[in-house]
């Protein structure tokens, strides 16, 4: 897999392909960042973005992750002290999932977003941006957005500041941040800074295949035990033969294959002995002409998703 390969693997989008290219013949090594939410329960749909900035690891890139302190203060997730602590926890997560805690630049928002130089350049993004863009912007991220407090309003403007003054070259994160980072890439050139380039990765499923949330309980984890795993695989929506909307199968293709390639299935003899897939895209075949079933592939993604899991639980 060459360098682009590896970039544009398992992405939604990329804000642009051809502003890409340019800045990998540009730079050997450019400048890319997520910010994170700090949150008490790190599941699979974080991990994917921590799997791309591990592939911009391998491209060469210099990864800085934001541990949005101030962010989560203004998006009603408990006090400075509260998100400060597990943001803590979080960074521990981050590394044990495999980010090089050498060449990470891991920084705090509350280490610089409470500067003059930063609210300065906040304020004249609010005179830029209308409160309907703001609030379009916060839809999919929000709390509580059927009455938003006037915090919610400056988050957004908060993040495309952080681009600009990171100094990074691309803005990395979930389809779900794309407003965000379309305001970014139209109102910083106002303010003199680089529009950023944008990478967007999907929003996977709940392993019920609607879609994830914490009062649902259908998603997986960090922390969840071996036990707790094999529970909710156990009970994971996963129907013969089925590729599209599958969360087992997305399992596989973005956390899974990339991290192992080769993924062996054990079978009794009598259901036809082991099964060797080498890629996601072979597995997705076989599957589908109903050669492996459902239960084996439940029991494969335990396996892996297990072996993932105790490199975090042997640290945090």
């Amino acid at each position: 897999m060459d360098r682009l390969e590896l970039i544009k693997r398992n992405v939604q989008e990329i804000v642009t392909e051809e502003e890409l290219k340019a800045l990998l013949e540009k730079k050997e090594h450019p400048k890319a960042y997520v910010g994170y939410e700090p949150s008490g329960k790190i599941h699979m749909g974080h991990v994917l973005t921590v799997n791309k900035l591990l592939d911009l690891q391998k491209a060469g890139f210099e990864i800085t992750v934001l541990l949005a302190d101030v962010h989560a203060y203004l998006n009603q997730k408990g006090t400075l002290e509260q998100v400060r602590e597990i943001a803590d926890y979080n960074k521990r997560c981050f590394i044990a999932l495999g980010l090089d805690a050498e060449k990470t630049n891991f920084v705090y928002g509350s280490d610089y977003q409470l500067s003059s130089e930063y609210m300065l350049n906040v304020l004249k993004l609010t005179q830029l941006t209308s409160l309907n863009r703001a609030r379009r912007s916060m839809d999919e991220v929000g709390r509580q957005m059927e009455d938003p407090k006037v915090s919610q309003m400056v988050y957004p403007i908060m993040q495309a500041v952080d681009i600009a003054l990171l100094g990074v070259d691309i803005a990395v994160g979930g389809i779900d941040q794309r407003k965000i980072h379309m305001l970014a890439r139209e109102g910083l050139p106002s303010l003199g800074f680089k529009a950023p380039l944008c990478i967007h990765t999907p929003i996977i499923l709940g392993l019920d295949a609607k879609k994830m949330s914490s009062s649902n309980e259908n998603y997986i984890s960090i922390d969840d035990s071996e036990e707790a795993l094999k529970k909710k695989m156990k009970k994971a929506f996963c129907p013969a033969g089925e590729t599209e909307n599958n969360p087992v199968l997305e399992l596989f293709r973005y956390h899974i294959c990339p991290r192992y390639g080769e993924v062996v299935f054990e079978r009794p003899e009598k259901f036809g002995g082991n099964m060797i897939c080498k890629e996601y895209a072979e597995l997705e075949v076989v599957f589908a002409s109903g050669e492996l079933h459902p239960m084996d592939l439940k029991n494969g993604a335990t396996k892996y998703m297990n072996q993932i899991l105790e490199t975090v639980r042997s640290v945090i």
